[in-house]
């Protein structure tokens, strides 16, 4: 397992439940869900939009980490809590990834904290030198 690195956010979450905010493994960059916490603080917005422009600034911190950015993204899973909240997220969606374009799901789900809205998944790719 040498090729493997291990990203953390800093988050208490990670610790409590024993992973990483991201594990690079070669050029691949697995990014687990990320909500819209801020982790220095540990607050999360009641909004969701700004829900999901802290997701994004997360989900970009963890990239930048690992020698990416959200242009590198190849996958992305949306975890929404309504169904009705995907029509106003998609373009902020849109404007994080216009570059990227990745393949896309989104789903309804319940999370384990009631004041989330949306929790994103990622994975990246690293570009060769």
């Amino acid at each position: 397992m040498s090729d493997r690195t291990l990203i953390s956010s800093g988050s208490s979450f990670e610790a409590l439940a024993g992973y990483s905010r991201a594990v690079v493994v070669g050029d691949d960059v697995l990014v687990s869900g990320t909500t819209g916490f801020d982790y220095t603080r540990m607050t999360i917005a009641h909004d969701a939009v700004a829900q999901t422009h802290q997701c994004f600034a997360n989900i970009a911190q963890a990239l930048a980490q690992a020698g990416c950015t959200l242009d590198d993204v190849v996958r992305v899973q949306y975890l929404l809590t309504d169904a009705a909240l995907f029509e106003p997220l998609a373009p902020i969606f849109g404007q994080y990834f216009r570059i990227a374009r990745p393949a896309a799901t989104a789903m309804v789900v319940g999370l384990v904290d009631p004041r989330m809205k949306i929790e994103i998944q990622v994975t990246a790719r690293r570009r060769s030198v």
